[in-house]
């Protein structure tokens, strides 16, 4: 008999494939059908089937096939079952993980594994496929609509707030809960009169990600120790040295544990994850990170209650402690000290002043054409939200005298966190004479358009005109669709509805060109 591998101490290294909660969300709802169902081959099959057909993972052959991608970029196209089964058999998966076939059997284990080490799902082969109460609650909040971003916000904080870097799906000697271990390291150094009060920086989150033990005091020694030596002004090859002495790895593992993963992708993927909590703000341009103090309550019970944690051996008993909901985290609200509004004004006019007008436009082409923003802000906050920030921005920096207030949901530092909730325009804007509201999506879907935004916007509209008859809409999208535009021209021939539809590039195309706003009434 084999005998098992012994743990070595890991960064902490989160997957890049589960990248946000929405991403988790969409996966585990094309589970959902097979709950409780026993995990084959031919289960796996018929999921991996699911997730193409819902477009969340492609494959090299169906982006070199031409029928095959112009399915995949329109979303109103779907893909037949036979289409599915080609797919497969010509995209060979060359990955293997243990317990899994080679291939695609691998291949959803990849997909499923940091969801169950959330304790959002629970599967073995040959043994039913399990989704607890707090995956249940991600997929429920997910398909709301509009999705319930709050409460997808604290099913991630309900797992991350457990979550453990030695459970037992991973091999890694290194044991803390990284979320309550910086929580408390935070809590510590705001507390430091020799410290300023920024938080924790960038650099000194590879530390946090390599550190092996839950002992916050030590690591906020150590911490201190570095800020003693050189400040804020670490290299990347002072810091990635520290962490291989702290992870015990000599020169040999300097190919498995790489510099660029360390202090790179490791750190960025670890601030998206602990942001997706709403419990964690940016400071200083995206160079550290603090709490975020609208949530103080919530950041208090976790050190009081998570601090000290159990720990276990067995799967099933982790997955059990992790799917459960700590039904305090929902009951626990934002505190009233801070003015959302002021902070999301002022946060808004001052990136509007900061960055460049070429810079918002390159920034919206790139969410629009679902390209990774590299902006050490940006880049943390997820797409449909970016799309409202950098549209928000965009109008401010081209229209003075336009009085913009987004909607978006913010942290203490103004910067959004998740998008403007239902019933409200996404943002909304005025001037000594016209109202004007704007909607963005980056769907581009016949039904998503017409009946999830133009025909809401018909009735927020037609209220608004109620209190100025000067109002107007806009819907901005990467690409409009035909029939969007028709319905849009349907209401202004039937109620006389100024619903101006633009994709992106056009939107900026003509908001270079023209003064005011309500200019763009005269562009259509």
């Amino acid at each position: 008999m084999q005998r098992a591998r012994k743990a070595e101490r890991k960064p902490l290294s989160f997957s890049t494939t589960m990248r946000n909660p929405d991403r988790i969300a969409g996966f585990l709802d094309c589970l959902l059908p097979y709950e409780n169902m026993i995990l084959t081959s031919d289960v796996i099959n018929k999921i991996i089937k699911k997730v193409l057909s819902n477009k969340l993972y492609k494959t090299m052959y169906q982006m070199r096939n031409t029928y095959y991608k112009d399915i995949y970029c329109d979303e109103d196209k779907t893909y037949t079952d036979v289409d599915l089964e080609d797919i497969i058999k010509n995209s060979p998966q060359n990955h293997k993980e243990a317990g899994f076939n080679k291939g695609w059997d691998s291949r959803f284990d990849t997909w499923y594994k940091l969801p169950m080490e959330f304790g959002f799902v629970y599967y073995e082969i040959n043994k039913p496929i399990y989704i607890s109460n707090t995956g249940h609650m991600l997929i429920d909040a997910y398909n709301e609509f509009p999705k319930n971003e709050r409460k997808i916000q604290d099913v991630m904080l309900n797992a991350l707030m457990k979550y453990q870097t030695n459970n037992p799906f991973r091999k890694n000697a290194n044991s803390n809960a990284p979320l309550p271990l910086l929580l408390n390291v935070l809590n510590l150094l705001k507390n430091d009169k020799e410290e300023n009060g920024a938080g924790i920086s960038r650099q000194e989150l590879s530390i946090i990600i390599c550190w092996n033990d839950n002992n916050s005091n030590s690591l906020y020694n150590y911490i201190k120790s570095l800020r003693r030596q050189a400040g804020f002004s670490h290299s990347d090859e002072f810091i990635y040295d520290k962490c291989l002495k702290i992870l015990g790895a000599d020169e040999t593992k300097r190919n498995r544990f790489k510099m660029n993963q360390i202090c790179g992708e490791a750190v960025d993927e670890y601030i998206r994850k602990m942001r997706s909590t709403g419990i964690i703000s940016l400071r200083g341009n995206g160079r550290f990170i603090d709490f975020n103090m609208i949530e103080e309550d919530k950041i208090n019970y976790i050190i009081d209650n998570y601090s000290v944690y159990p720990t276990f051996i067995k799967k099933s008993l982790y997955y059990e402690y992790m799917g459960k909901i700590d039904s305090n985290i929902l009951e626990i609200k934002q505190s009233t000290k801070i003015d959302l509004t002021k902070v999301r004004k002022q946060a808004l006019y001052k990136y509007a002043k900061e960055y460049s007008q070429e810079k918002i436009f390159e920034e919206l082409l790139k969410v629009c054409n679902k390209k990774e923003s590299t902006d050490n802000i940006l880049k943390f906050i997820n797409a449909s939200t970016r799309l409202e920030f950098l549209t928000s921005i965009s109008l401010v920096q081209q229209f003075e005298g336009l009085d913009v207030n987004p909607n978006y949901s913010v942290d203490d530092e103004g910067l959004p966190t998740y998008t403007a909730g239902g019933g409200i325009a996404d943002i909304e804007c005025s001037d000594s004479k016209y109202n004007s509201y704007f909607e963005v999506s980056l769907m581009c879907g016949r039904q998503e358009q017409v009946n999830n935004e133009i025909v809401p916007i018909r009735r927020h509209l037609k209220e608004a005109l109620r209190k100025n008859p000067l109002s107007f809409s806009v819907f901005v999208a990467p690409v409009i669709h035909q029939d969007t535009v028709e319905v849009a021209n349907l209401y202004k021939i039937r109620e006389n509805l100024d619903i101006l539809t633009y994709d992106i590039c056009d939107f900026i195309t003509n908001i270079k060109e023209i003064q005011n706003v309500q200019e763009l009434l005269n562009a259509q």
